[in-house]
């Protein structure tokens, strides 16, 4: 109900939000079952779903309903046992239910991040399913929080708040993509079989460190971690998880600031600390050791 409270609230702002509907229901449960030794661990694709045993009692579960059951009726003992034995196929009996939610692959994203004093990040600006773990919501609020910073502080340019949509907008459409083909080699059929055998031979191939180090720079991105930009080159102070960029720069909230003293390096920074400096602003969200960065530059 609250999420779809926001939708409604981000419609009546005057967004579009526009994109897929969903193909399946997701359950992450945790119960006591009657005979957990029925259940094999590990992962299994079903004709009807899917669905891993992480250990006794600790489930998850994709029932292909057309995301039938999420948010529109009660989680109970009897309805997790029911969609279990038609997942996994198994005459199981669930004793006891101690946890459950649901989720669905519902993919959607507002077509503009900003309407006038309104912008959007986070759930309000897209929705996936939570497949990757992706985090698009923390590089929305990393690039947007400096760029609001830099605004009431009066030293950003006309145009730096317009940059936001221009900025996430098509890394949160790649991550929906990403979401949405992951899903595509969930399907049952024997073709979607096919391909998910062939993307597994093709991720043990001599070139599978580099094809994921493609992937890790564009999760990067999602991450709001920073990537090469134009002439930039990375930056002493940069760390994983660390943004730093001046707000005037060309390039954007992800380009790389200049030379710094790497013996300024003294204690870790705390949590979501925001540290402005000689016109850099730096948002730490990963493990990062304080650093000065030349006025002059």
């Amino acid at each position: 109900m609250r999420r779809r409270a926001q939708r409604g609230a981000v419609r009546a702002a005057g967004f579009d939000f526009v994109g897929t509907e969903p193909e399946f229901t997701g359950y992450p449960v945790q119960v006591e079952l009657d005979d957990p030794d029925r259940l094999e661990p590990g992962r299994h694709d079903t004709p009807t779903g899917m669905y891993t045993m992480q250990k006794p009692g600790t489930i998850a579960m994709v029932d292909l309903d057309g995301g039938a059951c999420h948010r529109v009726r009660p989680v109970t003992r009897d309805h997790v046992q029911a969609v279990l034995r038609r997942v996994s196929g198994v005459d199981v009996t669930v004793t006891a239910l101690e946890l459950a939610t649901t989720w669905t692959d519902r993919a959607r994203q507002a077509t503009t991040y900003r309407h006038g004093r309104v912008l959007l990040a986070g759930d309000a600006a897209h929705i996936h399913s939570p497949l990757g773990g992706q985090g698009l919501g923390l590089g929305d609020a990393i690039d947007l929080g400096w760029k609001l910073a830099a605004t009431v502080r009066g030293d950003a340019p006309a145009d730096l708040l317009e940059r936001y949509t221009r900025e996430r907008h098509p890394v949160g459409a790649m991550v929906l993509d990403w979401s949405r083909a992951q899903v595509a080699l969930m399907r049952p059929s024997p073709s979607t079989r096919a391909l998910a055998a062939i993307v597994r031979d093709l991720i043990d191939t001599s070139e599978r460190r580099a094809r994921a180090a493609g992937w890790n720079r564009r999760v990067d991105r999602g991450w709001g971690r920073p990537r090469r930009c134009g002439r930039s080159r990375r930056h002493a102070m940069v760390r994983r998880g660390c943004v730093a960029s001046r707000p005037a720069d060309p390039c954007g909230s992800t380009s790389l600031l200049g030379p710094v003293d790497p013996r300024a390096a003294t204690r870790p920074l705390a949590a979501a600390n925001v540290v402005a400096d000689g016109g850099a602003t730096v948002v730490r969200t990963g493990s990062i050791r304080r650093c000065h960065v030349d006025p002059g530059l």
